[in-house]
């Protein structure tokens, strides 16, 4: 394998700053690159001072500029169903002036450019995919998403890797990379990488909040339709009445999904809530040192199944109390740590969770938080997940450069 690799990395998101979800592992993945002496050209949205994102990060930024592209953008997902179009051609009018040695492509979404490009170029390709995009959309409204458009969508996604016979695949998570695997792609050639976080961004935190004070309930995050449904809407209304003190504290941008469970919860007897808007990532953990207990209320589906969500990462990083639903790919990581309890899909059983942590008495957790907060240091912040990610398309590199000497 050549000690320096020209790679094309390909994503939907905006790569700087991180605007949440699998944005942020982006940054990661291209500084841990760019450090190993790679030539690196990130094929992505438009964004401000891009000479100095160049300048910062060492890399080539080579930008899509039709539209404007993002989370919060409007008619979002129909913007995201024609990028790759032309996201295969901007890559393949790159690769005409100088041949690319790997493309790696971050999100369903650029991969499915990635595919195309893998038998256009013959180029090494290794898929990214930090979420089962699609099967979040298995908890929209049907109106939105018809089931069966929606299981059409996520067969399509999970065929990826093997419809276009790519090189190797970057998966979420044990349960996603399983899943792949069912389909037919070979196990040997997917490297599960969890989802990581920032662990100079989310110190473990002093002392809990002092008794006497009304708790604080804290979820932070996109809010994106997934994440506030019915299960989080009867465990507010359970704890609002069971401990009609508590405070609900919402870290984020306040989306049109926030803003309709703000709403809807309005009618609960007793909620309270704070709901500050966008919050930098760098800043998310002082939302979290004054909170009782972290949340992840998120609904059953295939996508959250299959994600390693980032939010209970950093709940137990800074030594906070966790309850989440039985998400597959977390719950088989943290079923024995001491910080995180789960429930079940239901919001009452959701809500007695975090009653239960109301109720706890800090000496019985408090001298655990240490040692959780340690275990995701050494295993999931993003240093070692990066170094994990790119040993893996280095190695399929020189495994395809091996057959083409042969």
């Amino acid at each position: 394998m050549p000690t320096k690799l020209r790679i094309a990395f390909l994503t939907h998101e905006p790569f700087y700053p991180p605007s949440g979800g699998g944005s942020a592992e982006a940054v990661f993945l291209v500084q841990e690159m760019v450090r190993r002496g790679h030539e690196v050209h990130v094929f992505g949205p438009q964004i401000d001072n891009a000479a100095g994102v160049q300048k910062k990060f060492g890399v080539t930024l080579h930008p899509f500029t039709r539209w404007e592209m993002g989370r919060y953008a409007k008619l979002r997902n129909f913007k995201y169903l024609a990028y790759p179009f032309f996201l295969e051609r901007m890559v393949a009018a790159a690769a005409r002036e100088a041949a690319f040695d790997l493309l790696f492509s971050q999100h369903a979404i650029s991969a499915v450019a990635a595919g195309k490009l893998k038998k256009k170029l013959g180029v090494t390709v290794v898929m990214n995919f930090p979420d089962l995009l699609t099967g979040f959309m298995e908890t929209w409204p049907a109106y939105v998403a018809p089931k069966p458009l929606v299981h059409m969508l996520m067969r399509y996604e999970m065929s990826l890797p093997g419809r276009y016979g790519v090189d190797g695949v970057c998966a979420i998570s044990d349960e996603f990379s399983g899943r792949l695997a069912a389909r037919g792609y070979p196990r040997e050639k997917i490297c599960p990488v969890y989802y990581g976080y920032d662990a100079q961004a989310f110190p473990l935190r002093g002392q809990a909040p002092p008794a006497g004070q009304p708790p604080v309930i804290v979820m932070h995050g996109s809010f994106d339709a997934h994440h506030l449904g019915q299960i989080a809407f009867d465990a507010v209304k359970y704890i609002a009445a069971k401990n009609p003190e508590t405070i609900f504290r919402f870290v984020g941008r306040r989306t049109a999904g926030l803003e309709k469970f703000l709403h809807r919860a309005q009618a609960i007897p007793n909620f309270k809530f704070e709901a500050a808007g966008f919050t930098p990532y760098a800043e998310v953990s002082k939302q979290l040192t004054s909170a009782s207990v972290g949340i992840v209320p998120y609904e059953e589906s295939a996508g959250t199944h299959c994600a390693f969500v980032a939010k209970i990462v950093e709940y137990v990083a800074s030594g906070l109390p966790t309850v989440c639903t039985p998400l597959k790919s977390v719950q088989s990581y943290f079923k024995n740590d001491p910080l995180v309890k789960f429930s079940t899909f239901n919001g009452e059983s959701f809500g007695k969770c975090i009653l239960a942590w109301l109720e706890e008495p800090v000496a019985n957790w408090q001298p655990h938080a240490a040692a959780s907060a340690a275990r995701v240091k050494a295993e999931l912040d993003w240093q070692p997940l990066g170094r994990k990610a790119v040993d893996f398309a280095e190695q399929v590199c020189a495994a395809a450069r091996g057959k083409t000497e042969i």
